[in-house]
This record gives C-alpha cells, structure tokens and sequence, in this order.
C-alpha cells in the first residue's frame, strides 16, 4: 500500500531537519551571539520546502550522495531563513513574529538581527562548499568521475549564487522594496504594472526554487535539456507558491500563519490580489502548478510525491 501523501511529507521535512541541525555551527567563543541568533532563526521550524524540493529532485534525476546533497539542502535553508530574518527588520517589513515565535530581530536586536541574516548568507557557502571535500574523498570511483563529481558541485554552487544574488532573489527584493508606499506598481504604465510583478515575484521567490530544483538536478548529472525542463517548471512552482501567499496575506488566519497578515495592504504593496482579484488568483495558482506538474511527467525518474508537493500548493493554508 502506498503511503500517503502528508505521511510522505512529513519524513522528507524530518529529513531536511536532521540534515540542517546536522549542519549548525556551533554557539562558541566571542561571537558565540550571532551564532545564537542564527541558530535560533534556523530552528524556528517551517515547510522546510527549498531542501525537501532539492532533494527530490536530485533522487528523480538519479541522484544517491546523500551528503553531497545534504550539504547544498542546508546552504539553501540558510539562504532561504537570511532573507526572511532581514525581510523581518524595522527597515523592511518591521515584523514581529514569523513561524510562530518572535522575529530575531525582535530578540536579539536589530543589529544583531543584521549580522545573524549576513551571517547565515556566509555560512550557506561555507556549508555549500562543504561537498568539494567529499567529493575529492570519494572511494572507489576513477580520477575521471571524481573531477566529474566536483565539476556538478562548482556548476551547482555557481547556479546557486547567481539565483540568490542580484540578479535573482535580493534584485527582486530590491524592486519590491522600490515599489513599496507607491502602491506597490502605482505611477507604472498600466500595461508594464503586471510584468513589474511577476519580475518581483520571479525574482524574489521563484529564483531560489529554481536553485533548489536545478541543484537538485545537476548534482545528480541530469542533463542540459533536463536541467533547463526543471528550471522551467521551478519558476512556475515559484510564481504559483508567491501568488499563494498574497491570498493568504488576505484572507487567511494569522495563527495558523505563524504570522502577521495584512501586512501587504499595511505596507501598500501591489500583490497579485489587488491586481486580479482573489478568484482569479486562485485560478491562476491552480493552473501554474499543473503546468509545472505536467513538465516533471516528462521525466522518468520517480516523481509521485514531488509532483503531490507542488500540486498541494494549490490549497496550502499556510
């Protein structure tokens, strides 16, 4: 009998848990506060989505080193957990909560909450590049295949920077916050207002799935045409996750968010909401996922669960 989906879904989160506390630095010596700080946003809990989506996808393309893996799951966490502690700050969104407990900013302080994002950023790569020393150890494997190994890690780690940097999740980021008290794309031709949004959404949000998912892929050797098939279907993934979450900013129940909401209308962001109205959003995020769940069909690899993932986007409550 096949297990069933939230059963599935609670062993990949648990998973992705043991693998980052695996991960964690350690609360010592001078600057043992910033690692507090860290530590404690890391282990805030949360959907765990980017390692448990990268995982899944490097086992769809063949992929078996799990500590390879692993090394990249945690570095995607930690990017992922910098950008909402620095999202949180008094100079961003000024959030008090988030997962349920109170921000680290909130905490810790403001500037600790600064060092705790930059630090967490840092150390993603630190963790990342964890996975060239495991590489160059590998036994039993030719020369050949072990610079073949290392070569996927330096191509993943390149992916991995560029999706999270400027040109991926802090660029959008940067326009959203340029959009902020203009209501949102307020004063943008109207005709440009919606593809500024979905630069915002693709950028800021998308952008780290697609690393999570094509890191996935290429650690496990997929292919080019493979890779750009995943690539494809982790922006749609994205863009359905995020226009979610605006629907949720609306109507759904702060305490089972583990969060404030309202906070878009507060801050006079254009969300998909306002722009196309719940209903057509909701369409919307409905027909993103099924797109995205009929490019994984083109694969052979086992997908069941990951296509059940993204397909349960469509109806998440939180």
């Amino acid at each position: 009998m096949e297990k069933r989906f939230d059963e599935e879904l609670k062993e990949a989160t648990e998973l992705a848990e043991q693998i980052l506390k695996k991960h964690l630095p350690e609360e010592t010596g001078e600057q043992r506060k910033v690692i507090e700080a860290m530590n404690y946003s890391l282990t805030a809990g949360g959907k765990r989505l980017r390692p448990v989506l990268l995982w899944e996808t490097f086992r769809m393309c063949g992929g078996e080193n799990q500590e390879v893996a692993g090394c990249f799951m945690a570095a995607i966490e930690m990017i992922h957990t910098y950008s909402l502690v620095h999202d949180d700050l008094p100079a961003m969104d000024n959030d008090c909560y988030r997962r349920g407990r109170e921000t680290t900013w909130y905490v810790y302080g403001d500037a600790m909450g600064i060092l705790a994002g930059d630090g967490l950023l840092n150390y993603a790569f630190e963790t990342a590049l964890k996975a060239t020393k495991l590489c160059t150890e590998m036994r039993g494997i030719t020369d050949n295949e072990r610079l073949y190994q290392t070569e996927r890690v330096c191509r993943a780690l390149s992916v991995l920077a560029g999706k999270a940097g400027i040109y991926g999740m802090i660029g959008g980021q940067a326009a959203d916050i340029l959009a902020e008290g203009r209501g949102g794309t307020a004063g943008v031709e109207d005709g440009n207002a919606e593809e500024l949004l979905l630069f915002i959404h693709g950028h800021k949000t998308a952008a780290l799935i697609q690393a999570a998912m094509m890191v996935g892929a290429i650690l496990a050797g997929a292919s080019e045409e493979q890779i750009a098939k995943i690539e494809k279907c982790a922006y749609h993934i994205g863009i359905a996750f995020q226009i979610q979450d605006d629907i949720l900013d609306v109507v759904g129940n702060s305490t089972e968010l583990g969060k404030s909401t309202g906070s878009d209308a507060l801050n006079q962001k254009q969300t998909y909401v306002t722009m196309k109205g719940v209903e057509q959003a909701k369409a919307d995020v409905e027909a993103m996922s099924r797109e995205a769940a009929d490019i994984l069909d083109g694969f052979e690899g086992e997908h069941g669960f990951l296509k059940d993932l993204i397909l349960n986007l469509i109806d998440r409550r939180k």
